[in-house]
């Protein structure tokens, strides 16, 4: 693996910084502060293309790669994570379609969300289950030339600002298949939204399918193996995750050296005491390793390469780094980094999604350990 960058990744990641201090740093507290869809941000992240990095150009994509897409995301979320949370969950739905869908739902529905026109959701996990197919009540009944859906699912971000969701259900074979819903069908409800301790502003929502009718033709992919879709869509939904663990972890350490200079604990700068450099060291340290973890993963997925567990891996140890700088920045703030003054407190309650969402970490260590076993 090469270690330098492109050009072109430069580029993009010079790019998302630029948009993410110019953009969403007057915004970031404020999106937090009352966690409304942040449409203007939006809407700005679609107008600069950060929306369709890592697909084609000739689907409305910009042609990167996927080391582009997490470069992208960990400088968005070293502002403000929800933002490169949007772009990663907007992602993860973009993957199944371009890997699946045919070319009629690929021209229809992929390229939109490509170009930025509208963004889409994927909505697996229900109340009475996380990441198990067997456990899903959602069904789906075959009637003429469509499926009619009825369920619930529990966790679906950027429902309000999705046109379209990936929705998996039980087909008549009792499978799990993946359907493309249009959002504003008869009998899809979105609920109010989730007040989550982070991400605020993500507009994690539960949606409510009430004999929902769709074609048939919305089908993704072959019926019954839409478990085997999920787990392709989520490798990339979990390297993005990483990447705003990344980005988190990144501000705390700027954060927590930028105080240390500056503040004085018996008439010497805060860096000169021991304890907060090795602190600091450890930041760094772990902040590095998770960093070249993802980018390995990025870069095999950029060779074709089956990154199910490389991207588990990524994410399991990014989350761990994530919570742990953030939480030795809040250290290091002491009393003022619990205040809200402080962007380190707003970056510590974010960091734990990075142990909870794209499958938690108990889960990974079981998909990394049976990786071994295999």
């Amino acid at each position: 693996m090469d270690f330098e960058l492109t050009e072109d990744q430069v580029n993009i990641k010079d790019m998302a910084r630029a948009f993410a201090e110019r953009t969403v740093r007057p915004r970031a507290r404020e999106i937090d502060k009352t966690s409304e869809w942040p449409a203007d941000i939006v809407q700005g992240m679609s107008e600069t293309g950060l929306l369709g990095l890592p697909y084609p150009q000739q689907y409305g994509g910009v042609g990167a790669d996927y080391l582009s897409y997490v470069l992208a995301v960990e400088q968005l979320s070293r502002v403000a994570m929800v933002t490169g949370f949007i772009v990663s969950t907007n992602c993860f739905t973009q993957e199944i379609i371009y890997r699946f869908g045919n070319e009629a739902q690929k021209k229809k529905y992929l390229t939109p969300l490509l170009q930025g026109k509208h963004l889409a959701t994927v909505a697996f996990t229900e109340p009475g289950t996380g990441s198990d197919p067997k456990a899903i009540t959602t069904v789906a009944k075959l009637k003429g030339n469509s499926y009619i859906l009825s369920g619930e699912k529990s966790f679906a971000t950027m429902a309000p600002g999705a046109k379209v969701s990936v929705i998996f259900a039980k087909d008549d074979t009792g499978r799990v298949s993946a359907f493309v819903v249009e959002n504003d069908s008869p009998g899809f409800k979105v609920g109010k939204h989730w007040d989550t301790l982070g991400l605020r502003g993500s507009g994690t929502c539960p949606l409510y399918l009430t004999d929902v009718s769709v074609p048939a033709d919305n089908m993704l992919g072959e019926k019954g193996k839409g478990y085997d879709m999920l787990l392709q869509g989520i490798s990339v939904g979990q390297m993005g995750m990483t990447a705003e663990g990344l980005g988190v972890s990144q501000a705390a350490l700027e954060m927590s050296v930028e105080y240390a200079k500056n503040r004085i604990v018996r008439g010497a700068p805060m860096t000169n005491l021991p304890t907060v450099q090795v602190e600091l060291a450890e930041m760094a340290t772990k902040l590095e390793a998770a960093r070249y973890l993802l980018y390995h993963a990025a870069w095999l997925k950029d060779q074709g390469k089956n990154v199910h567990t490389a991207a588990a891996m990524a994410k399991l140890f990014g989350g761990e780094v994530a919570v742990r700088c953030t939480s030795l920045g809040m250290q290091i703030h002491g009393s003022y980094g619990y205040c809200k003054d402080y962007d380190i407190e707003r970056f510590y309650r974010d960091a734990k999604a990075c142990q909870i969402v794209e499958v938690v970490s108990e889960v990974l260590h079981l998909i990394v350990a049976q990786s071994l076993i295999k």
